[in-house]
């Protein structure tokens, strides 16, 4: 039996609530949306890439944003001493380069693992909780984790935009 990306029960944006409430539904959206734009797909199709020269593919995007949310829950607002889900030695893009010999379920699994430690990782901080970033010059911003969710938000967003394209291209589906 071939592998497929699943289903999933895609969650909608808050239209009433508070501002934590409103980022997380918003997040939660935009999370389900890139899973939603794998629905049904076997896992060559999700290795497809747009077009040519461009390698983005589904499965890249899967990864990347699975390490992006650990970056930035985890390691960078929580302040978890973790590395990186991938090595990234040789190439500064292996989450959404080295697919060749992904597995897309782990890929998928890894995702949702990451989504879950990231929202138990800033459960308990204000969106007024402050970290540094540090910066490659030496210097450091300080933000806030209220940055991190509309940051993630319109990682997300972006990145959907390029799965509604990457999608077309594999069999024709658009839409939201």
């Amino acid at each position: 039996m071939t592998w497929r990306a699943p289903e999933i029960d895609r969650s909608h944006e808050p239209y009433v609530g508070d501002e934590r409430t409103m980022l997380e539904g918003w997040l939660d959206y935009h999370r389900d949306t890139l899973l939603h734009k794998c629905t049904g797909l076997t896992a060559e199709q999700l290795r497809t890439a747009s077009v040519e020269p461009s390698t983005l593919t589904l499965l890249g995007l899967v990864r990347h944003m699975a390490d992006v949310e650990r970056w930035w829950f985890r390691v960078r607002a929580a302040g978890e001493d973790i590395s990186g889900l991938y090595d990234y030695t040789e190439d500064p893009d292996a989450d959404l380069n080295a697919i060749a010999d992904a597995d897309p379920a782990e890929a998928f699994a890894t995702l949702r693992a990451e989504i879950e430690a990231a929202r138990r990782a800033v459960a308990g901080l204000s969106l007024d909780h402050t970290f540094l970033r540090a910066r490659r010059d030496g210097g450091a911003d300080e933000m806030n984790v209220r940055w991190v969710y509309v940051h993630m938000i319109e990682e997300y967003a972006r990145h959907n935009g390029h799965a509604d394209l990457i999608r077309e291209r594999i069999d024709g589906v658009t839409g939201d």
